[in-house]
Parts: C-alpha cells; sequence; structure tokens
C-alpha cells in the first residue's frame, strides 16, 4: 500500500511506502515455504521402488537390491578381523557368482577373490597427515565384466567401488551396505548389457575401509587390473538412505558432464565438495586414494540422510528410506550404460592431465533433483569477470553521478551490513554460550532439529534486522540533510519520507554490494560455490533495474515494489534454499561426533558453529527482504515473533520436553577396558586396569554415570592417551576391572640394540600379543627417520616421514591371519647420541593395541548404557579391550 503527499507549490507527487503488515508477512510465509518445496523435492522426493517383474533382466530393482541388505546387516557388526566380515564376504561372492552364472552369453564376467599381502599407505593429504597406514590379510571381491568378442574392451575399465566391512559399533544398513547392494544389483544389470559396450567395468567390492581406506590402496598398488582403470566412481554413506549426491566430481569433467546427460534423477552440489575439500568435513573416502594415488578422475556419491547415526547402533535398515536404493542404481545404471558404450572416455592419469590450472575442472548443481548444470570452470571465469566489470562499472557511474552525497550513502549503507552481520552473530552466538548453562545438554536439539529455528534462526533475524535498522536510522539522519539541502521547496514531511524511500533503496543496493564482494572473492579463489554468489547478485540486480532503477540522481526516489523482491529471489531461492536447509541438517547431525578429542574443546563450540552458519545465512539471504521492513508497519510485529519463537523454543528446552537425544538419535559413547603399563613419561609401571567412559558429544557425562553406577568418577584430573587422540575428560571406574585379560595379553616393547655412535641407531621388536589392530606413536623430537618390518618383509621403508604435533603414526589393521611381531629400527635425529634427560615429558614410543573382546565389567556397564547413548566406532578409536604401553626416551 502506498499514499500520496501532493507539494501544493510544485504539484508534485510523492509516493510514500505503507506497506500492511500482512504483506511483510506473506513474503516471509512465501519464504519459508517455497524453501521447504525446493527442500523437498531436491533431497526428499524419491523415486518409487521396482520389482524385478518390472524392471526385467536388464534394469534395476530396489526390491531386490534390499535382500542384499537385509542379508549383510544380519551379520551385525563386521569390522576387519572378525568372523561376521567372512560371513559378509561369503554372501557377497556367493551373490557375484550368481551373476556370473545368469549374465548375457555374449558377456564375459570374471570373480576373483583377492587376497591382498601386507602394504603401507603413505598419502599426505588430509586426515593421513603423520600417519603411515599398515594392512595385512585383507579379503576383496571383484567383478569384471566386459564383452566377450571385444578382448580391447578389458585395457580400458571403468571402477565402480564400495567397502563390505563396518564399524566394529554399527551394522552398516547405510555405512556401507546399502552401497554393495547397489552394486550387487547393477552388477546383475550390467552383465546383460554388456556384449554391446566398449569398455570393461570393475565393480570392487573392498575391506578395510573404516580403518584408513586400505582396501582401496591394496587393490590399487597390488591387482593387475588396477593398471587398466580410466575412471572411477565410488558409493559411500555418512547416514542411512535418502537421496545418494555427487559430492566430489572430477578432476577431468568428463564423468560429470556426462553423468548430468544420463541420469534421470541427478543429485550433487559443488557446495558440498567445497565445504569437504576445504577440511571442515573430516572424513576421507576411498575416493582420494584413486584420485592422489591412481590418478583417476570419477565421481564420489554418499548417502547423507540421519547423519547423527553415523558409525552407531542406528545404523539400521529401518531408516532406508523406500525409494533410496532406486534412485541411486536408476541414475548408475543410466551412466555405465553410456560409459560402458562411449569411445571417448578419458585417457591416462586424469590428475595429472586436467591442465590448464584447472580452468576445465567442472562446476556443478542439480535443480529440484531433476535437472543438472554443469559448466566448467573457464567459462564461469568468464561469465564472473563479466559480471563483475559490469557490476563495478555502474556502481561506479552512479556514485559519480551522486556525486558526495551517493558515495556517503553507500559509505552508510556499507556500515548497515556491518551492524547486521555484528548483531546477528552477536545474538545468535550469546545464545550458544547460554544453552549449555540452561539445557541437560550442550547441543539438546539433535533429536529435534527444528528447534534450531527458534533457538538460533529467531535471534539471528532479529539481530539481523537491528543491526540493519540501527544502519538505517544512521543512514536515514544524513538523507535527511541531504534532501533538505536539495528540495528545500519541499515541506519538511516530505523531505522526511523521501529521506525513507532513498534509504530503503541503499538498504537494498547494499545487499547487492554484499554478494558482489563475495562473488570477486570466489571469483578469485576459484570456489565452484561461487555460482550461488552470482545468483544473489545478478537476479535482485536485473529485478532492481527493470523495475526500480532511475537514469537521473534528479528524479525522487519512489518506495520499493514488492514484486521486485519476489522476482529478484525467485531464482537465488530455487539453486540455494534446498542446499541451506540440507547443510544445516547435516551440521547439526555431525555435532554427535564433534569431539575428536573429548574434553579438548569447550562444550559451546558446537553451538556456536550452528550459530554462526545459520547467523551467516539469514545476514546473506533476507538482507533484501529486511529492507522492505523499515519504513512499514511490521518492524514491531517482527521483533514480538522472533522473540516469541526463542522463548518457546528456549522454554522446550529448559522444560525437557525434547529430550537432546533418543534411541534412535543417540550420544556417541565408547566404553573401553584399558589395562595401563604407560606411566608418566614413558616410565613402565604395574599394569593399572579400569573401565574408560567418554564421549565425542560436547557436554558432561554426568547423567549417564548416574544411571549406570559402577563406581565411575567424571572428570579432567585423569586424561587420558590412546596414541591417535587424547581424553581430557572421561570417567573411569576400576570396579571388576582386574577379570577378563591376563598379563600375557599385554604387548612388549623391547630394546634389542642401541648402537652409539655419530649416527644412533636403535632396534626394537614389538610383539602385540591378541592384538591385529594396534597404533604406534613415534616422537620425532627424538627420531629422524624409522624403518617397520614383519620379519625379513619391509612394510614401512626409510624414507622421508611427515609429522603432525611432533608424532608419526602407524596405524595398523589386519585380518586373523596378519602378523603379531615386528621389528622397528629407529634413526635418532641430529646426527649425535640423544642425551638422556629424566625430565624428559614425552615418551619416545607409544603403543595402544586393540582386541575385539567384551570382558565382564565391560559387558556390566554396556547393559546399565542409557537408551539415548550407542557406541561409536572409526579407524583411530579404540576397541572394547585396549592395552596401553610405551618405551621412554632414556630407556
Amino acid at each position: 500500500m502506498v499514499r500520496q503527499r501532493i507539494n501544493r507549490d510544485s504539484g508534485s507527487v510523492v509516493l510514500v511506502a505503507k506497506r500492511s503488515n500482512y504483506v511483510i508477512l506473506a513474503l516471509f510465509v512465501a519464504a519459508v515455504y517455497g524453501s521447504w518445496f525446493v527442500y523437498e523435492q531436491q533431497y526428499l522426493n524419491l523415486p518409487t521402488p521396482l520389482g524385478a517383474q518390472h524392471v526385467g533382466k536388464r534394469g534395476f530393482s530396489e526390491h531386490e537390491a534390499i535382500q542384499h541388505v537385509i542379508a549383510l546387516t544380519q551379520f551385525g557388526p563386521h569390522p576387519v578381523g572378525s568372523p561376521a566380515l567372512n560371513h559378509a564376504l561369503q554372501y557377497v561372492l556367493q551373490a557375484a557368482e550368481n551373476i556370473k552364472e545368469t549374465a548375457h552369453w555374449e558377456v564375459d564376467v570374471e570373480l576373483d577373490l583377492f587376497h591382498a599381502k601386507s602394504g603401507a599407505n603413505h598419502m599426505v593429504g588430509g586426515l593421513f597427515k603423520g600417519k603411515t597406514l599398515v594392512y595385512s590379510d585383507l579379503n576383496h571381491i571383484i567383478l569384471r565384466i566386459s564383452p566377450k568378442y571385444a578382448p580391447e574392451a578389458t585395457e580400458n575399465a571403468i571402477l565402480v567401488s564400495s567397502h563390505i566391512d563396518t564399524v566394529f559399533s554399527a551394522e552398516g544398513a547405510g555405512d556401507c551396505s546399502s552401497c554393495v547392494a547397489v552394486m550387487l544389483e547393477l552388477a546383475r544389470g550390467v552383465s546383460q548389457w554388456a556384449h554391446g559396450f566398449k569398455n570393461a567395468v570393475i565393480f570392487l567390492f573392498n575391506t578395510g575401509e573404516e580403518e584408513g581406506l586400505n582396501g582401496a590402496h591394496s587393490f590399487i598398488t597390488q591387482h593387475p587390473w588396477s593398471d587398466t582403470l580410466t575412471m572411477a566412481i565410488d558409493l559411500e554413506a555418512m547416514g542411512v538412505g535418502g537421496k545418494s549426491g555427487i559430492f566430489q566430481a572430477g578432476p577431468q569433467p568428463w564423468a560429470i558432464e556426462n553423468f548430468a546427460l544420463a541420469a534421470q534423477y541427478p543429485s550433487g552440489q559443488i557446495v558440498a565438495q567445497d565445504l569437504f575439500k576445504s577440511g571442515a568435513v573430516k572424513s576421507a573416502t576411498d575416493f582420494q586414494v584413486y584420485q592422489e594415488l591412481a590418478g583417476l578422475s570419477g565421481l564420489d556419491f554418499a548417502y547423507a540422510d540421519n547423519t547423527a547415526v553415523y558409525h552407531t547402533k542406528n545404523d539400521k535398515l529401518k531408516l532406508l528410506k523406500p525409494g533410496s536404493l532406486q534412485h541411486l542404481g536408476e541414475n548408475m545404471l543410466a551412466f555405465l550404460l553410456k560409459a560402458g558404450t562411449s569411445t571417448n572416455l578419458p585417457k591416462g592419469k586424469g590428475t595429472n592431465s586436467s591442465g590448464k590450472s584447472g580452468q576445465d575442472t567442472a562446476i556443478y548443481f542439480d535443480i529440484l533433483g531433476t535437472y543438472m548444470v554443469v559448466f566448467r570452470q573457464y567459462f564461469a571465469s568468464l561469465l564472473y569477470n563479466t559480471v563483475i566489470v559490469q557490476a563495478l562499472l555502474i556502481w561506479t557511474t552512479s556514485v559519480i553521478m551522486g556525486g558526495r552525497s551517493a558515495m556517503v550513502s553507500l559509505a552508510l549503507s556499507s556500515l548497515s551490513l556491518v551492524l547486521m552481520w555484528m548483531c546477528a552473530i552477536g545474538f545468535s552466538v550469546f545464545v550458544a554460550f547460554v544453552l549449555p548453562l540452561v539445557s541437560s545438554s550442550p547441543i539438546p536439539y539433535v533429536s529435534s532439529p527444528w528447534l534450531v529455528v527458534g533457538l538460533f534462526g529467531a535471534p539471528a533475524v532479529l539481530g539481523a534486522f537491528i543491526g540493519q535498522h540501527l544502519g538505517y536510522l544512521i543512514l536515514l539522519k544524513y538523507l535527511t540533510k541531504t534532501f533538505s539541502r536539495r528540495n528545500a521547496n519541499l515541506p519538511l514531511v516530505v523531505q522526511e519520507d523521501l529521506a525513507k524511500l532513498d534509504a530503503e533503496r541503499w538498504l537494498f543496493k547494499a545487499g547487492l554490494l554484499q554478494w558482489l564482494v563475495l562473488l570477486i572473492v570466489g571469483n578469485f579463489y576459484k570456489i565452484g560455490s561461487s555460482y550461488l554468489a552470482l545468483a544473489w547478485l545478478a537476479s535482485p540486480a536485473f529485478a532492481y533495474g527493470l523495475l526500480e532503477a532511475t537514469l537521473s540522481p534528479a528524479r525522487l526516489p519512489k518506495p520499493l515494489k514488492t514484486v521486485t523482491l519476489l522476482i529478484g529471489s525467485s531464482v537465488p531461492c530455487l539453486l540455494s534454499s534446498g542446499i541451506i536447509i540440507h547443510s544445516v541438517s547435516t551440521l547439526i547431525g555431525s555435532s554427535v561426533r564433534l569431539e575428536r578429542s573429548p574434553g579438548s574443546n569447550p562444550e559451546w563450540l558446537g553451538n556456536v558453529i550452528v550459530a554462526m552458519f545459520i547467523a551467516a545465512i539469514a545476514c546473506l539471504t533476507l538482507v533484501y527482504l529486511l529492507s522492505y521492513i523499515h519504513i512499514s508497519g511490521a518492524k514491531v510485529p517482527l521483533i514480538i515473533t522472533t522473540c516469541l519463537l526463542f522463548g518457546i523454543s528456549l522454554t522446550v528446552i529448559q522444560l525437557g520436553v525434547v529430550p537432546p537425544f533418543t534411541e534412535d538419535t543417540a550420544r556417541a559413547v565408547n566404553v573401553v577396558h584399558v589395562v595401563d603399563m604407560a606411566g608418566a613419561n614413558g616410565k613402565k609401571q604395574e599394569p593399572a586396569s579400569y573401565i574408560s567412559l567418554f564421549s565425542t558429544t560436547p557436554g558432561n557425562l554426568v547423567k549417564e554415570v548416574e544411571q549406570i553406577g559402577e563406581g565411575f568418577t567424571c572428570g579432567t584430573v585423569k586424561p587420558l592417551d590412546f596414541v591417535t587422540f587424547s581424553v581430557k575428560y572421561g570417567c573411569w571406574s576400576d570396579k571388576n576391572a582386574n577379570i577378563g585379560w591376563h598379563e600375557t595379553d599385554i604387548p612388549l616393547i623391547h630394546v634389542e640394540n642401541d648402537i652409539n655412535g655419530d649416527n644412533r641407531v636403535t632396534h626394537v621388536s614389538i610383539d602385540t600379543k591378541l592384538s591385529t589392530r594396534w597404533t604406534l606413536g613415534i616422537n620425532t623430537d627424538e627420531v629422524e627417520d624409522f624403518q617397520l618390518k614383519d620379519g625379513p618383509e619391509e612394510l614401512v621403508p626409510i624414507g622421508d616421514k611427515s609429522n603432525a604435533d611432533s608424532w608419526h603414526i602407524i596405524q595398523f589393521s589386519g585380518g586373523n591371519k596378519a602378523p603379531r611381531k615386528f621389528s622397528l629400527t629407529l634413526f635418532w635425529a641430529n646426527n649425535q647420541t640423544h642425551k638422556k634427560d629424566s625430565n624428559t615429558k614425552q615418551p619416545l614410543l607409544k603403543l595402544r593395541t586393540d582386541v575385539d573382546r567384551i570382558t565382564s565389567p565391560t559387558e556390566t556397564v554396556l547393559g546399565k548404557l542409557p537408551q539415548w547413548c550407542s557406541l561409536f566406532g572409526k579407524s583411530t578409536s579404540p576397541l572394547t579391550l585396549a592395552f596401553l604401553t610405551s618405551l621412554p626416551v632414556d630407556f
């Protein structure tokens, strides 16, 4: 709505905005419902599961694939070295043999049960810095499908890979029995099509992925078929079900470009790739091996729904949504049919030939899960540079034509942006600090993610509005003086109204400036997600230029049209709403495993991360909408609504109406029977045995210990070094802890000889006794290099070793036949005899060995563990029985 003021002297008409509260309310409602619609279509809308009778021999059937998931999950957790993994391998082997028997008569299906030799993974990127991952006695199942009468096809193979093994704490319906099931059904379908292929397809069902990508490494370094690979497709999961989307692609663009053409339900976002490669996501997949070690290009898929259950007991079949397997299977089958018949697959090693300083890198994103946009970096740079230059020219021209007034207005509107960000972040972060004080958990919203809308979203919106309004008032004061000088013939009330209108327009244009800056930064650093900045800049700028812009600064300002906001925001919301909601959901789910070293971070850290992320979203996406409120009647209703929403959410938390964790969304904990021989400074001591309880989820364990009983004491006075990480806050109990183990189970570190001289060399023998899963830390302040052997076989050769925090970690895992006795040769630093110092704080070596055994006291604790808790497993976490020992520097 508008009202008119008529200047009786000049007869000019001034339109003054007087928007109804209902208009602003309608805009917010449209934004919320529109965003949810986009998210629902992009991430929740799954295809109908199909049966074998619908798809025939050559199609993909979820009904058939789900039978594989059921069978694999019935084995329970099946980590490396467990009998359950052998059963899972036998099941997959039998399924592969059935595929071979039923394949098309013109298709050759080769089946290999591959036993990998001992090996060492020396990758240095990401999580592998300062580590050497050693493996032994791993078994993989490999299928190669090719046309029988075109043997040359086997020289160019497409790899499809996933892992059979799970962590010790999960049956692995999502990670990654669902992936294995999809691969088996894909292999069955491909075996009916491959007689027309020009390339072979290799399906790798590996083991050892959960222990550090060892399965993929052993295949690439040891299997002869790895030399024929031209492309790698990895199937992964960081949750259970939903749409399996692409979160890594490249470096060559062929795979993602052809997937976009072939897939019926394409799903993938380069935003996820940017986040993953930035290190914000502390994880790794087999795709890293295929890229870094084999030099291959390809695609990396992942299921990402229900991320809170990742690697816990709740990674169950019941959370696998109908249509999840059908979605990935149909997409992959269509892509493999296209790639299999192609004559122009990428040749050679993709990472070495991408060239042009990354200009061929693909930028990709899907629209509503039905269409995928892919373009290359060189086109993106050309497009972004064009838009940036045009925007800068327009801004420069506008400021020059507007003179000093325009320059000051631009500066003050930029100040409104700064105030908006400060207040939005300040309000939401304040709540993040308060939450641990008023709730039973520092992250009380994990089981009910919608609570963050009120807890962080409402304060962020309120803060953004207040900050922008403060900037608006400062800008208004300046513009009022400007109009009083420039339009002295107009009545004072008209001058004030004109200043309000102009201030509103400057706030809208400040939003354009904000996104222009982000586009410039993103373009400079070649960030793939910069297309979002382009959308949020170009679309509103086009709408503003079409409906609002004036060619002369002498013309009086008019109120912003509602249709300008609707047109300008429609495309950006379409491209980003789903990503934003999905990212927030994933971030909340990931907070259950935030503490990589329990007790090392303040309790409020997880809240601050979520709060700042939501505040940033509010400032970036609502900057245009908020500019419409300042001269409307919606200011007070907005403040009241956000305060009420926050108050209701906080009350729900305080009263415990919604629990922080539930049986289906559990807190991640570890219960470990520890036998500790590592004393202070690495000095040997009598075995100290106790049950350790700690959590990777922020917050204390008081409530859990009260329910468990068993004499637990909690605090920070007994830090525990598990070699790969430290537990600075945890709980411990020595009740009955002396049973369930024997002194003969304790690993031994023995110095065989110590040769002093210009170059000091020490030979050490290590006996891990029962354990085929262990972690050894080598103090690189003392040791310059080392060599690890299994008898005559060299596992880790002499050579440059990276380190992290003055330690190099050897992480070993293997099957039941893996070796248990090793020889370690240490080459001391500085080429001189080390001076023994009794005050040395760190040992020379520290060792943790794991045994997959549940002792009687551990079983008692697990039986009393609250239903809202679940064991959590990862490659670096100990099993339920762990032995700690060390070797001091002054041995």
